[in-house]
């Protein structure tokens, strides 16, 4: 089990309030597809980044991810929203969805764990995942996935392991891409360190105290296609 699964595992709650120092997702989901009135599906969810954004909006919304903890924070969250919504324990590659059901997918930082080019299998892992997405969407469904292009950065320098990955969502699939900032907006250095570092690891909390950050830039790449047949 790699160290972000036991976050997600066991560490919930301080991944849930780390993240929740980024901006919010929907202007940038907006902007490609609005979200309003459709069915959406949240691929990897995790503890709701996109979904606890996005729920208001959608006619209904169906989130996915291999962490039953994390959907149990999100079930949590979603609680007292209109049961238009509802958390699935299931692996990208074989989804438990019905074809043709829905009009947009999303995915956050979650593919990028199956499409690591240290894993020699990642590109079938990869063709898996997008045959179950557009299985799942209807003629004219969008999808969107968000990435990361490097934290601690102020200008994009992906991960080396990412790099294959993303090469191949724009020249083999299709893609549409461009990057944005989505920094982590803490009230003071300390803080920061103390938030980012069981996930990210010493090297950022070096550098966190070295440029007195409080604000830690993230560089996050967005990729979209619409599928019209």
């Amino acid at each position: 089990m790699s160290s972000h699964q036991q976050i997600y595992r066991n560490q919930t709650e301080a991944y849930e309030f780390m993240i929740g120092r980024q901006p919010s997702m929907l202007p940038f989901i907006n902007e490609i597809r609005p979200v309003k009135g459709l069915d959406v599906l949240d691929l990897g969810a995790g503890s709701g980044r996109i979904s606890g954004v996005i729920a208001k909006e959608a006619k209904s919304i169906v989130c996915t991810d291999a962490s039953a903890e994390m959907l149990e924070l999100l079930d949590r969250k979603l609680v007292e929203l209109p049961r238009n919504w509802k958390t699935v324990v299931a692996d990208h590659r074989s989804l438990p969805i019905p074809d043709r059901s829905v009009d947009l997918v999303v995915s956050g930082w979650s593919i990028c764990y199956l499409a690591d080019s240290d894993d020699q299998a990642w590109a079938d892992h990869l063709r898996q995942i997008l045959t179950e997405i557009r299985r799942v969407l209807r003629p004219g469904g969008t999808v969107i996935l968000f990435e990361t292009m490097g934290t601690g950065t102020e200008t994009p320098n992906p991960p080396h392991f990412l790099v294959s990955y993303y090469a191949a969502l724009e020249k083999e699939y299709g893609f549409e891409h461009k990057w944005t900032r989505l920094d982590y907006d803490f009230d003071n250095v300390e803080q920061a360190k103390d938030c980012t570092g069981f996930f990210f690891g010493e090297e950022l909390t070096r550098k966190i105290e070295e440029r007195k950050w409080a604000t830690v830039p993230e560089c996050a790449g967005i990729w979209w296609k619409t599928y019209n047949g």
